[in-house]
């Protein structure tokens, strides 16, 4: 399956018991292919992956992967900061059938740059498909440098990085495009920063925001691979202030809050993250007057 240049870090339906909602989730990653995403990360940040169990992500893993087949990517978020449990999660994960794995850089005991290398290089030689790294220093205390990246590139089924290391000069993403070698692949962890980082050789994005606007998001990515540099960024101007709005506070807070309001009933988040409160709820409404939706909401809403 080619590498989609734009994946989308799908939440995790609950219901209102707090529930894990397997039919949900399928209706929302059909209602998502819809609506053009390439790939879904599944069991992510996004995903509330913290909060979710070990059977409970095989589950998730299982049903998305049913719901969606061949027609899309199914990338499963399997790694934490223990590498042996990684492992064991990345193994079950390939036996379900998901066709690649993202695996976050170990967070809170903050390992020097050897150990992500180790760490990472042995999930990767643990399973047959393909690994896309994640780093994002924000959540995880530490970054994976540039020049680590490089060298994990050379691991054959190391495939890429989702990059939100909030580098605003671009000077990683630069110098991870420029060594790493051919074929590897750079996507945006921040919606924001992926026409910027395109300009310096990224490949996508790993989007939040194409939860709602998915086509438009694909439009900005075709637009600026075909040269139309210019209708890129207009739509990038536009979509600005939605980006931003899905981060005003943690996400997926705002992001389940927005599916719910536009009639997906994605459910809650879990403890220890909270509903949304009145100001974010109140701007949230405002900024979706201003946007047309693309997700098929009637694919997903019917319980």
């Amino acid at each position: 399956m080619d590498l989609p240049r734009l994946i989308t870090a799908m939440v995790t339906p609950f219901d209102e018991a707090g529930r894990l909602d397997e039919p949900q989730a399928k209706r929302l990653a059909e209602a998502l292919v819809a609506s053009s995403s390439g790939g879904l990360v599944v069991s992510g940040t996004t995903g509330e992956s913290p909060t979710l169990t070990h059977d409970e992500k095989l589950r998730l893993f299982a049903a998305v992967k049913e719901a969606v087949g061949g027609r899309a990517m199914v990338i499963g978020g399997t790694s934490s900061y223990n590498t042996a449990e990684s492992i064991v999660l990345s193994k079950e994960a390939e036996r379900l059938g998901v066709d690649a794995l993202l695996l976050v850089t170990p967070y809170y005991n903050k390992p020097p740059q050897e150990g992500l290398y180790q760490h990472f290089a042995a999930i990767a030689g643990a399973v047959r498909i393909p690994c896309i790294l994640y780093n994002v220093p924000s959540r995880t205390g530490v970054n994976l440098a540039a020049e680590t990246t490089v060298h994990l590139s050379q691991i054959e089924n190391i495939v890429g990085v989702k990059e939100a290391s909030g580098d605003l000069s671009l000077e990683q993403t630069a110098n991870i495009v420029a060594g790493a070698r051919p074929g590897f692949r750079v996507w945006s962890g921040d919606d924001p920063m992926t026409l910027p980082m395109m300009a310096v050789g990224a490949y996508g994005v790993v989007s939040v925001a194409s939860h709602l606007v998915g086509r438009q998001i694909e439009a900005m990515l075709e637009d600026y691979v075909a040269g139309r540099v210019e209708a890129a960024a207009a739509t990038h101007r536009n979509l600005l202030p939605l980006f931003k709005s899905l981060f005003l506070v943690a996400n997926p807070i705002p992001v389940k809050y927005a599916l719910n309001r536009v009639g997906l009933q994605v459910g809650p988040t879990r403890l220890p993250l909270v509903e949304a409160d009145d100001r974010t709820k109140a701007a949230l409404d405002a900024l979706l007057a201003r946007y047309q939706v693309d997700l098929p909401v009637q694919m997903a809403a019917v319980r």
